[in-house]
């Protein structure tokens, strides 16, 4: 696309239509002046550094869909019981950590014609450092915006966005709709590498974060001690229950064999052998297969990804 992904006439946000705009500031965001060039562009690139995700970007098929359309539409996430966090931090938008998925809200001064005219459009001679910034910024706020032609696709969408303060108030979905008609029409060779993915859970950001980057994690989540310990309460118990089992079991046959019955009591005995051993079975039995039903989900997913990646790279290649 390379242009303005909106007609004028379709713009939700008309404050930079005037003829002193020079001396207005930025939509949205009162204390960043228009006329303050280097902390306008200072706001605007931090307001879209991926940070982490440019470096992650080439290994993410391996977290998500290759499809930058894998994004269910606002209705749907509360289908799933995940509730809206709003956050301001580009990196975690479309992020989801269980019962939880973290959306950026539509800044107003995206949603202006002159601003991207004027701010985000860069000229196609002279290339230099702060154009190439300029287009790296306009590449992801393009990824951004088609998100939410997504995120948002009836009229219940258009109404959790305005109740969970995404979108401005005095918007109708009447105008919206208008104003995201061409979303859908951006090419992932117009948006940064980030937006050719969806939803990515936050767990796998972790995880292959560590391997990759080699840091701690992406984004840590629990700020106290005891929740982060909590979260190992479940693996843990479980562990201990079954170690238990086997253990027991295992004391029970021990016990039984050093025991010496007559006649009265040998079926007795027998029933006691015969059921520690079957809790010993049952006890690796039920270990072997979490382990191997983990092993299997694990490698059903590594093959589904590797096989629509590859489908992806074939249709990029075809185009």
């Amino acid at each position: 696309m390379s242009s303005i992904p909106f007609l004028r006439k379709d713009q939700l946000n008309g404050d930079l239509d005037v003829a002193d705009a020079e001396r207005l500031s930025l939509p949205g965001n009162p204390r960043i002046r228009l006329d303050d060039l280097p902390q306008l562009n200072s706001f605007i690139n931090k307001d879209f550094d991926l940070g982490d995700f440019e470096k992650l970007a080439p290994h993410l098929w391996l977290m998500s869909k290759h499809d930058g359309a894998n994004i269910s539409p606002l209705h749907r996430q509360f289908v799933k019981g995940r509730r809206i966090v709003i956050t301001e931090d580009i990196r975690l938008h479309l992020v989801w950590y269980y019962d939880r998925i973290f959306i950026k809200p539509l800044p107003q001064y995206l949603t202006s014609h002159a601003f991207w005219s004027e701010y985000l459009i860069p000229p196609q001679s002279n290339p230099t450092k702060v154009l190439q910034q300029q287009e790296k910024v306009s590449k992801t706020a393009l990824g951004y915006l088609r998100t939410y032609s997504c995120l948002i696709t009836h009229e219940s969408d258009f109404h959790i966005a305005q109740e969970q303060r995404l979108i401005p108030k005095d918007v109708t979905w009447t105008q919206l709709s208008k104003f995201m008609t061409r979303f859908s029409s951006i090419t992932d060779d117009e948006v940064a590498p980030r937006f050719h993915y969806g939803e990515i859970r936050l767990t796998r950001l972790n995880f292959y974060t560590k391997l990759i980057l080699h840091k701690r994690n992406f984004q840590r989540v629990d700020g106290q001690y005891g929740t982060y310990f909590a979260s190992f309460y479940g693996p843990l118990l479980f562990t201990f229950a079954t170690l238990s089992l086997l253990l027991n079991a295992m004391q029970v046959e021990m016990g039984v064999e050093q025991v010496n019955v007559n006649g009265q009591w040998l079926g007795f005995w027998d029933v006691c052998r015969g059921f520690s051993v079957a809790c010993l079975v049952l006890g690796v039995g039920l270990s072997l297969w979490l382990g191997g039903l983990f092993l299997f989900k694990f490698v059903m997913e590594w093959v589904y990804a590797l096989s629509q990646h590859r489908i992806k790279k074939a249709g990029n290649l075809i185009a």
